[in-house]
């Protein structure tokens, strides 16, 4: 029988590779795909279907970007007494820009700046002993708030 089964037609033979044919039912909705889908290929179809959840993305980064910025208020007698002009001196990263310091100390405080001068100090060279180093740069920023805002800094001092 093998030899004969090589001269019958094709489409007599049963094709068990064949995908069988889906069938949709009218009655019930289409399944979308969940929201974290980025892409999704098909093989047989050449084409790539893209699903991106809407965010606002400068949000995300702005929390992302608020935790290192801002190292400390400085507490010094110039910073005190140019208090009494709403301005207020912090030390921040060295990398931060006036964006992120901004962004910084509304998320921190609630006050939105009207104004940030950045400063960057050099370190300066030092000697111990016979040992000579050098001490680290660092950036200082002076925050001006508007009229009739200000922050509680100087508690306890």
């Amino acid at each position: 029988m093998g030899i004969l089964d090589r001269f019958k037609k094709k489409s007599d033979q049963p094709n068990d590779q064949q995908k069988p044919e889906l069938k949709v039912d009218a009655t019930k909705p289409m399944q979308e795909k969940p929201d974290h889908v980025k892409a999704v290929s098909d093989q047989n179809e050449k084409k790539v279907v893209k699903k991106v959840k809407v965010e606002d993305r400068r949000s995300k980064t702005a929390k992302s970007n608020v935790l290192g910025v801002l190292i400390r208020p400085l507490i010094t007698e110039k910073a005190t007494n140019i208090g009494q002009y709403n301005k207020y001196i912090f030390e921040v990263a060295e990398s931060a820009n006036k964006i992120q310091i901004s962004q910084a100390i509304e998320s921190r405080y609630g006050v939105k700046p009207q104004k940030i001068n950045v400063i960057n100090n050099m370190g300066r060279q030092v000697r111990y002993g016979r040992i000579m180093g050098k001490t680290k740069n660092w950036k200082k920023a002076v925050i001006t708030l508007p009229e009739g805002q200000s922050i509680q800094i100087h508690e306890g001092v």
